[in-house]
């Protein structure tokens, strides 16, 4: 018995339905129908012999079957989208929308300034960025391609590595002055901290020394936040001591407003990426922002 040919083009729409959470809007950015959308969409259950997507008179939703097959279609759709670009003399010229996710302060203080510069280079480029301290699924949430700061567990992501980011115990001078400073973890318990919630163990600090080895400390907490750039005035204030990414207290280090504390100690370290969905093949308007960004930001002034 011959096998029938894949239904590409209603799997691609698929991906685009569901990225966008709506017929209408996926419609617009295929500049098709509604009807021929819905109907893409019907031909592929009535295909499967299940339903892909639950529609209600408020919200569309995908079902369990939607979800299992939504990776896969979404790859149909970037690898026909690359492959097409890379055939077609237009893909000299990168057009078309990206979506990049990276975290909320640094996108605000690092990557917004690299923004006007690409724009100017690629004018038929539309970028719609979001900014949220929260991990992305790339491929469930549609997006091209992300920012992360972290240390990167193994997954089927590609991941470009752009720059080291330190992680480093500090506060203001006159903390330090009135309240002591620390030479080993367990006297923090004595101080004050301030701490961001959104870290892997939040309230628990690690440290390493290449004598001593690691120690784990929790020390009494005064300010939680979930937005690390929250931290900064408190601690030039001088309440208390934190965990801050370099990127956010450079500034602050080199005019003495912060100091390191503990500096033979140190914090386990993260790194700066670029993620990216599993296939090795992306639409030139894609690769246009990952090469602008490796550039711009592998040499950033913290590095």
């Amino acid at each position: 018995m011959t096998r029938r040919l894949p239904d590409l083009e209603a799997w691609a729409i698929f991906a685009k339905v569901a990225e966008f959470g709506s017929f209408a809007r996926a419609a617009q950015e295929l500049g098709l129908s509604n009807p021929t959308v819905s109907k893409a969409i019907a031909r592929l259950e009535a295909r499967l012999g299940i339903a892909l997507i639950s529609r209600t008179s408020r919200r569309l939703s995908l079902t369990e079957g939607g979800r299992a097959a939504l990776e896969r279609a979404t790859r149909i759709l970037q690898e026909g989208e690359a492959v097409e670009d890379e055939a077609a003399e237009q893909s000299a010229v990168p057009r078309g929308r990206v979506r990049l996710s990276a975290p909320l302060s640094f996108g605000i203080a690092y990557m917004a300034a690299t923004l006007p510069g690409f724009m100017a280079a690629y004018p038929d480029v539309t970028l719609d960025v979001s900014l949220t301290d929260s991990q992305v699924d790339l491929i469930a949430d549609g997006f091209d391609l992300a920012l992360r700061i972290a240390r990167l567990e193994d997954s089927s992501l590609l991941a470009r590595r752009l720059c080291a980011v330190r992680l480093l115990l500090v506060a203001a001078p006159a903390y330090l002055d009135a309240q002591g400073r620390p030479t080993h973890p367990a006297e923090l318990q004595r101080h004050q901290a301030l701490a961001y919630t959104r870290a892997p163990s939040p309230g628990s600090w690690r440290f390493s020394h290449p004598q001593f080895g690691e120690e784990v400390v929790q020390p009494p907490v005064r300010l939680w936040t979930d937005n690390a750039d929250m931290l900064n005035p408190a601690l030039v204030a001088g309440l208390g001591l934190a965990i801050q990414p370099e990127f956010l207290v450079w500034r602050e280090l080199r005019a003495g407003t912060l100091e390191i504390a503990m500096p033979d100690w140190t914090s386990p370290p993260l790194a700066l990426h670029l993620i990216m969905p599993p296939s090795p093949l992306r639409p030139l308007r894609v690769q246009v922002v990952i090469d602008y960004l490796a550039a711009a930001l592998a040499g950033a002034p913290w590095a």
